[in-house]
């Protein structure tokens, strides 16, 4: 095991603040737009402009420090980086939290999908929240609050243009549903949809999803020639997009995570150390915000043990903390009752160049991966919000 010289108990760093939610994070976004738009009941915290129409595009994986990083092959971006805007990431900084408090204008707390992996205490059993739900768990009842882009479609046209395979998923149903679902394979046709959608109606909102980068920087890592030229191929699309967006349209890019990327020598297999395990029944979340659920027959004095021993095993390059101490801190909002026996007991958030893996969960070839996302530091929480056209 990679581990501290000697027991090390307290973190590498402070923590960081929680997530601004509400005021300058992703669950911000849509609920702005909304009130940009003149939707009725909806607050602009983030003061964007009126318009008759918006379009918001998420790139996934793109934060703001990479942006920063590489902005020398993204030129139509790197112009608006001038006036940008740093919001927020969920809490964990990962898709399916992050993509979920877009849509509806929520923390993870009140939503539900508090990580990759996520606990249903219900069976008990472990739910991959990107993945293939099981049937009998419904995405309404997971997640049962009514979306931002829902609301909107009731008082103009709404639409989504993204990958085909994600038109009926479990997450879209969860958190991204109202409007039309607009099934676009490639970053061309995703921009031709886009496009043609605003430019058929007087009032719009129409939200674009852009993978392409979070699956170089997962492959190659972030600072690979893949990622770049993922990068500057946004750039292209987005600098199209821009110009062929019909008069008056908002068009905003915002990003649901940053990256880091980590060797392979710091992805560790913790299941190869029971001492780590004792007493622990499931584990979730993902490799850089491992989620421990103790079995509840487990003992107050086991779990102050295992809680020393991952300090002592990672805490020069993790903050290990307790459920009750993440929600002190508000990481993840205000917390709905149904939503406490999801989260874990002990939360490890990794500080440093570190992945954690349940090898007995995880596959070989998510060990392999590059980029990683999920925990606190700046790299991976903040991202940025451009303005890529105002409205006229």
């Amino acid at each position: 095991m990679t581990a501290a010289t000697g027991p090390r108990l307290e973190p590498a760093e402070p923590l960081p603040a929680a997530p601004r939610y509400g005021s300058a994070d992703l669950s911000a976004l849509m609920p702005s737009a909304a009130a940009a738009l003149g939707v009725p009941g909806y607050g602009n915290a983030l003061g964007l402009p009126k318009a008759r129409r918006i379009c918001v595009v998420m790139a996934d994986g793109l934060g703001k420090s990479l942006l920063r990083a590489r902005a020398g092959h993204a030129p139509f971006l790197r112009s608006a980086l001038a006036n940008s805007r740093t919001l927020d990431a969920a809490f964990p900084t990962t898709t399916a939290a992050s993509l979920s408090s877009l849509g509806t204008g929520l923390p993870p707390g009140r939503h539900g999908i508090v990580g990759y992996d996520v606990v249903d205490p219900a069976v008990p059993r472990v739910v991959n929240m990107l993945g293939a739900w099981p049937g009998d768990l419904d995405p309404a009842a997971w997640q049962p609050y009514r979306t931002v882009l829902a609301d909107i479609a009731e008082h103009l046209y709404v639409a989504t243009a993204s990958l085909p395979r994600f038109k009926d998923s479990a997450l879209t149903r969860a958190s991204l549903s109202g409007g039309d679902f607009l099934p676009a394979g490639t970053p061309q046709a995703r921009v031709r949809a886009t496009v043609e959608a605003l430019s058929g109606h007087d009032r719009a909102l129409v939200y674009c999803y852009w993978n392409e980068l979070d699956k170089a920087g997962h492959r190659y890592g972030s600072d690979s020639p893949q990622w770049v030229s993922e990068l500057e191929e946004l750039d292209a699309n987005m600098r199209t997009l821009a110009r062929r967006a019909p008069a008056g349209t908002l068009v905003l890019l915002v990003a649901d995570h940053g990256m880091v990327d980590v060797r392979s020598e710091a992805r560790i297999d913790y299941s190869q150390y029971p001492e780590l395990l004792e007493g622990i029944a499931l584990t979730a979340g993902e490799p850089r915000a491992v989620q421990l659920h103790f079995a509840t027959d487990t003992t107050d004095e086991v779990r102050a043990t295992v809680i020393r021993r991952w300090k002592e095993a990672f805490g020069s390059k993790a903050w290990v903390i307790t459920r009750d101490e993440a929600m002190e801190r508000g990481y993840f909002g205000p917390v709905d009752e149904r939503v406490t026996a999801r989260i874990g007991d002990v939360l490890v958030l990794a500080s440093g160049e570190l992945a954690l893996y349940d090898g007995r969960r995880s596959t070989p070839q998510a060990m392999e991966m590059i980029g990683q996302h999920g925990s606190m530091t700046r790299a991976e929480r903040e991202v940025p919000l451009l303005v890529l056209a105002s409205p006229k």
